[in-house]
């Protein structure tokens, strides 16, 4: 069975191209991420990881979609591998079944890799520029109205340091570091 990964950064990018490209290519079955690479802790790789099973065939666009870093992309083909599953990327025309595949999946992915630093490198240079010209100030903070009334709450000891962080959907040092700068 040919199995499709899809994966784009952001909900607003476009899964269109990635989509015709696995229909294209025969995939039984498609899965679809919007969200970063970074991390393969995404929900419809794990999905996939575990539906897959010996004999099929696992297809992406490219490594950049699968893993954005080379010991994240060799584990997930290394996996793969261990449940008896093939994996193709067709921009980098990798087969793992062969000796030079596994080998240019390698090179391709320290390349991947490579490039995502680069970006980062380059987008904190442009937020110092932007930042030393007074152009960037960051994000602005998210306006909570009920802050006050539920910090209140939370030092009279009528409710939890948790239930304040649900209630005002805050992670705790976000929430601490607004506790502290209130008066």
């Amino acid at each position: 069975m040919k199995i499709g990964y899809v994966r784009v950064s952001t909900q607003e990018q476009n899964t269109i191209r990635q989509e015709l490209l696995m229909e294209s290519l025969g995939a039984d079955e498609v899965y679809i991420d919007r969200m970063s690479g970074k991390s393969t802790d995404r929900p419809e790789l794990k999905k996939l990881m575990e539906y897959v099973r010996r004999g099929d065939t696992v297809i992406v666009e490219s490594i950049s979609r699968f893993a954005r870093n080379t010991r994240d992309l060799l584990e997930l083909v290394e996996r793969l591998s261990a449940k008896g599953v093939e994996f193709v990327s067709k921009k980098e025309a990798i087969d793992t079944t062969t000796p030079s595949g596994k080998f240019m999946l390698t090179i391709f992915g320290a390349v991947a890799e490579l490039e995502r630093e680069y970006i980062l490198q380059r987008q904190q240079e442009g937020i110092a520029i932007a930042k030393a010209q007074g152009v960037y100030k960051g994000r602005k903070p998210i306006e909570r109205p009920e802050f006050p009334q539920v910090v209140k709450l939370w030092r009279e000891g009528r409710i939890t340091a948790v239930e304040a962080m649900r209630r005002l959907d805050m992670k705790p040092r976000t929430f601490y570091r607004r506790v502290k700068a209130q008066p």
